[in-house]
């Protein structure tokens, strides 16, 4: 109220961009949309038949994308939860999207935990998401009118959505990096699979997800000043990572070629020698 000016029992409408303000918006978070679909179609898949919608919102709290039941389109259009609704707090003040955007950390705000009166019929579980250099880029939001939403049941919630940011936060980040070599950390390994790095072919750190920034402690004037993978991860696990790398690289080429080792060879630029001394390396000895 003092910061914003707002008065809770608002009852006007949602604030909504014009279609041409809609349209900038999806062109500017273009990159990400793309990459999120499939993980949107998935959440939807999970929760829609609990009468929930799946949101999709900038940094700026502009819903960009969208799934949701027909049957639910004309209520849920009525309270903003549609494409081109803003829900910022500074707009809607306490609100699951312009919240957690706020204060950059996953929350569920349920019911009238909510500052407009009118927005008190909702539960909106929301979990933050970040682009491939590491920034706030937008939010992954899960909002419901049932009255019987109960404290399990939002937890199930919140942990489909969160699974589901950090999906779209690796494939936006894989998309944004297409020539170089996506390396998991240990972090990733054990238990967030956004904790990624992208390694050039001379083994320098060229991109890494805010989750990988977090546990490796990689900044962009580190990446700026030519970090080896090495300086993070340790040599071993790099020698390991380009162990597998070569492997695969490898299979590919045999199984292209129909196993045929000189077809393989001159598939991967290299003498046959060669190729037969690096199936016995990597021990690919008995591959087709």
């Amino acid at each position: 109220m003092s910061l914003y000016g707002l008065d809770p029992e608002d009852e006007g409408r949602p604030n909504t961009l014009t279609d041409q303000e809609l349209r900038e918006a999806r062109d500017a978070m273009e990159p990400m949309t793309r990459a999120a679909q499939d993980s949107l179609d998935r959440l939807f898949l999970a929760v829609g038949d609990t009468g929930c919608c799946v949101l999709l919102t900038n940094a700026e709290g502009v819903t960009l994308e969208r799934r949701g039941a027909a049957a639910d389109d004309e209520i849920f259009r009525r309270w903003g939860l549609w494409p081109g609704a803003v829900w910022s707090e500074a707009v809607e003040g306490t609100n699951g999207i312009g919240t957690a955007l706020a204060e950059r950390r996953p929350l569920t705000i349920h019911r009238d935990q909510h500052f407009h009166t009118r927005n008190t019929a909702l539960s909106c579980t929301s979990h933050p998401i970040y682009g491939p250099t590491g920034r706030l880029a937008g939010l992954l939001d899960v909002s419901s009118c049932r009255t019987d939403a109960t404290q399990g049941v939002l937890g199930l919630i919140a942990a489909a959505v969160a699974d589901a940011a950090r999906a779209i936060e690796a494939q936006t980040f894989r998309h944004a990096f297409p020539h170089a070599r996506i390396v998991l950390t240990d972090d990733a390994a054990g238990r967030n699979t956004a904790a990624l790095l992208a390694v050039d072919q001379d083994d320098l750190v060229v991109g890494a997800t805010r989750a990988a920034r977090l546990a490796l402690a990689i900044t962009d004037d580190r990446i700026a000043n030519q970090l080896a993978a090495s300086e993070v991860l340790g040599a071993g696990a790099v020698e390991a990572d380009l162990s597998n790398a070569e492997r695969g690289a490898v299979r590919r080429a045999l199984a292209l070629s129909g196993g045929n080792v000189s077809a393989a060879a001159r598939a991967l630029g290299v003498s046959r020698a060669t190729l037969h001394r690096k199936l016995h390396r990597l021990g690919l000895s008995n591959a087709p």
